[in-house]
């Protein structure tokens, strides 16, 4: 008989893990997989507990979630015994050893608890133990997508959504400006086009890019394409990057997709990423837009474009 009767608060009780990293790990790298009742609500077993608090411990002596979800429980247990004691390490807080699933955590709760002041610490946290890059990569993008299944799944509202994106909006238009060129870079536009609602993504993509030497113009939320294309053409961009993340099946999208692309020179780049951009490829291709499958490619296709898309002339 099964032993998959332990509630995901029984586990997050048990692992030290919040049921936020909980259901991400699940759902993002396949560290477990519960059992569902007949009303849809998890059970996970003894073992399972057991891997995630393993998990939880690896994580914290640094190891990333990623290269170790999937290991076997005997090889997790070998890892714990030869990671260093929690007690050998600098204490809770330190920049130095935090992990980004703790700081996924931390930040979680302080969206769900609407408290400016403590995202902004677990963010700024997170610049000094990972980085600029480390932090865009391996926080912001797990946490726009975490604040996402949440808010589909009724976790949380709309208000948190909102409150989220303008807390991340501020912190990251204060981190580019650190990334801020001196003159003579080329320009960027970002935006999500008419109907996308959420531009938890577009910030991302502007924060990433200013980071690698762009001058960012950002645009925000649902613009038409022709708006989309007057901005590109009055700052003479180089190239448009646009974030599709909901609604996934917006009739209305393809047409504003394939306007822009026509509106835009041929030597402008277009890059369209984000979660929904699967429901409007076969679009995407026919308008030859560069599709990122994370931030690791869109930084390795904003250095292609970069050095290979001639100067424009859009005003010539």
């Amino acid at each position: 008989m099964s032993d998959s009767h332990f509630s995901i608060k029984a586990v997050a009780q048990r692992s030290g893990l919040s049921a936020h990293v909980i259901r991400i790990w699940e759902k993002r790298y396949g560290a477990v997989t519960p059992e569902r009742t007949g009303t849809n609500r998890r059970r996970y077993s003894a073992e399972q507990i057991e891997r995630l608090t393993l998990l939880r411990q690896i994580t914290q002596s640094g190891q990333s979630i990623s290269g170790v979800a999937n290991l076997p429980l005997a090889r997790l247990k070998k890892i714990a015994r030869e990671s260093p004691p929690l007690g050998a390490r600098p204490g809770p807080g330190s920049a130095a050893t935090v992990s980004p699933a703790v700081l996924l955590a931390e930040c979680l709760a302080a969206v769900q608890a609407l408290d400016a002041a403590k995202l902004e610490a677990s963010l700024e946290r997170a610049a000094t133990a990972l980085g600029g890059q480390g932090m865009l990569q391996q926080l912001v993008a797990p946490l726009a997508q975490a604040i996402g299944d949440l808010w589909r799944d009724g976790t949380i509202t709309v208000a948190h959504e909102h409150f989220a994106t303008a807390v991340l909006r501020h912190y990251l238009g204060h981190a580019a400006r650190t990334f801020a060129p001196g003159g003579g870079e080329p320009v960027l536009i970002v935006a999500t086009p008419a109907g996308q609602l959420h531009e938890l993504g577009a910030l991302l993509v502007g924060a990433l890019a200013a980071n690698l030497g762009w001058r960012i113009t950002y645009l925000g939320a649902s613009l038409p394409a022709a708006e989309i294309a007057g901005a590109a053409r009055q700052q003479q961009a180089r190239a448009v990057a646009l974030s599709l993340v909901y609604p996934e099946d917006d009739a209305r999208l393809a047409g504003e997709l394939s306007r822009l692309r026509t509106l835009l020179p041929p030597e402008v780049g277009l890059i369209v990423g984000g979660r929904a951009v699967p429901a409007y490829r076969e679009t995407c291709q026919k308008i030859g837009a560069l599709q990122p499958a994370d931030l690791a490619q869109l930084g390795a296709q904003l250095d292609e474009l970069r050095r290979t898309l001639p100067p424009t002339r859009l005003n010539a």
